[in-house]
């Protein structure tokens, strides 16, 4: 039943798209450089990121998983955990969670009104409100610790106001090139931003001048630096039942997590490194709840669209990965695929490198692309994609502005032991799984 709070619900939401410049909505316009405006709104509210702990989680492909994972476990180890992370598929709230659960609307709407009275000579982009937002309902829900996830790089991202007791960057690769640079160095300082001074810091894989990058930045401010691809603490991997992945590790026994992929391998380390340096920092976090927090990382945070199986005949998957970095993994799965036919339903958001993810997809057999776009305005119109998959040597299959019918137009051609991939961009994900809602 529709009640008040649905309605006020209804009309903060739709003054927070409206009133508020969006990056996934008009991209580089939306980034005002610079931490000024966060650090005063955050003070006129009171600096309520400064009511808890927290953990700063930054890179370009793996951080959501590696928060998402992070969180589970230190709610399996008893803490009360807010997670922060962007963007959401299917509803606002997703971005800002409590022991796993989405704020409420009556949260959303108490923070609007409040925040009315406090931006007055400030113009914040969509995602600095959001970060207080997100600051503001840990405070309030009282947390033990909050997993905070970067927006877009580090050093000017609006979380960056934060003063964590552990600095978490996954990796490293091409994205957002317009913004942070376009060389990996250039990103990897961009997102050493996030170090402190005497906060650890964990590095979930660098190499080279990457790895270089990330030395003088931890000597620099004095951050103690931990490379995890350094170390040995997972022996082995290997494939269990119902698709999870089993990692047998030195110090925690079998990790068991539904994750799968060679990516998540990288990713898991992170995460075990970083439980080790949070057990460090006196956090009590037993061997059982790290295991629980890897196995349930899905029931406990609600996290949705990492290799995410959908249907099994014909198999279906969408997975979030929209960059080179990503799709290295994810075509190198796709490329596995014993079935008779990979159909392919992608779309992408104009700033990407399309050409690079596209090469990444020759000569993986039985290929078939359905060229889609996102519901965004941000969105690479499916013609021009169809145009990239023509270029790149790709059969294309079909072409559809629409995500959910160029969907129906894959399963259309489907057997039932075929693939179906959706994916390209996060919005191409979240117009698939809201498709497939119940009305």
């Amino acid at each position: 039943m529709y009640n008040d709070i649905d309605e006020s619900y209804s009309r903060v939401l739709s003054a927070l798209n409206e009133g508020y410049a969006a990056f996934h909505k008009v991209g580089a316009a939306a980034i005002d450089p610079g931490l000024d405006t966060t650090v005063e709104l955050a003070r006129r509210l009171g600096d309520p990121q400064n009511a808890y702990r927290t953990i700063h989680v930054g890179g370009t492909n793996g951080k959501g998983s590696v928060a998402h994972t992070l969180a589970s476990v230190l709610q399996s180890a008893g803490y009360r955990v807010g997670l922060y992370t962007s963007p959401h598929l299917l509803d606002f709230r997703e971005r800002i969670r409590i022991d796993g659960k989405m704020i409420s609307r009556a949260d959303v709407v108490e923070f609007m009104e409040r925040f009315k009275n406090v931006e007055h000579g400030f113009h914040p982009s969509f995602f600095e409100v959001c970060t207080l937002m997100a600051f503001w309902c840990f405070a309030k829900a009282g947390v033990d610790v909050a997993v905070v996830e970067v927006g877009l790089g580090g050093r000017l991202d609006s979380t960056n106001i934060i003063r964590p007791i552990l600095s978490v960057v996954t990796n490293i690769s091409l994205d957002h090139t317009g913004l942070l640079g376009d060389t990996e160095p250039l990103i990897a300082a961009e997102k050493a931003g996030i170090f402190k001074p005497g906060v650890p810091a964990i590095v979930g894989e660098a190499e080279g001048e990457v790895r270089e990058v990330f030395e003088r930045k931890a000597v620099e401010v004095g951050a103690p630096l931990m490379i995890a691809s350094d170390s040995d603490e997972i022996k082995g991997v290997s494939a269990g039942h119902d698709g999870v992945q089993c990692y047998a590790t030195v110090g925690f026994g079998e990790v068991i997590s539904p994750l799968t992929g060679e990516c998540q391998r990288h990713n898991a380390l992170t995460v075990l490194e970083a439980v080790k340096s949070l057990r460090r920092l006196h956090l009590d976090i037993t061997d059982d709840a790290v295991r629980n927090g890897f196995s349930h990382v899905c029931d406990l945070t609600g996290l949705m669209g990492r290799w995410m199986i959908v249907d099994r005949k014909p198999l279906t998957v969408c997975d979030t990965g929209h960059n080179p970095g990503g799709w290295r993994y994810t075509a190198k799965r796709l490329r596995e695929f014993e079935g008779p036919a990979v159909r392919l339903v992608i779309g992408f958001v104009s700033d990407k490198d399309v050409g690079s993810v596209l090469g990444l997809l020759r000569g993986i057999p039985r290929l078939h692309v359905y060229a889609c776009s996102p519901s965004v305005d941000r969105a690479l119109q499916a013609q021009l994609l169809a145009e990239k998959v023509d270029d790149a040597g790709l059969q294309l299959a079909s072409v559809d502005d629409d995500v959910a019918q160029a969907y129906h137009n894959a399963v259309a051609d489907s057997s039932e032991s075929d693939m179906i991939f959706v994916g390209g961009s996060t919005f191409v994900v979240a117009d698939f799984l809201a498709s497939r809602q119940p009305d």
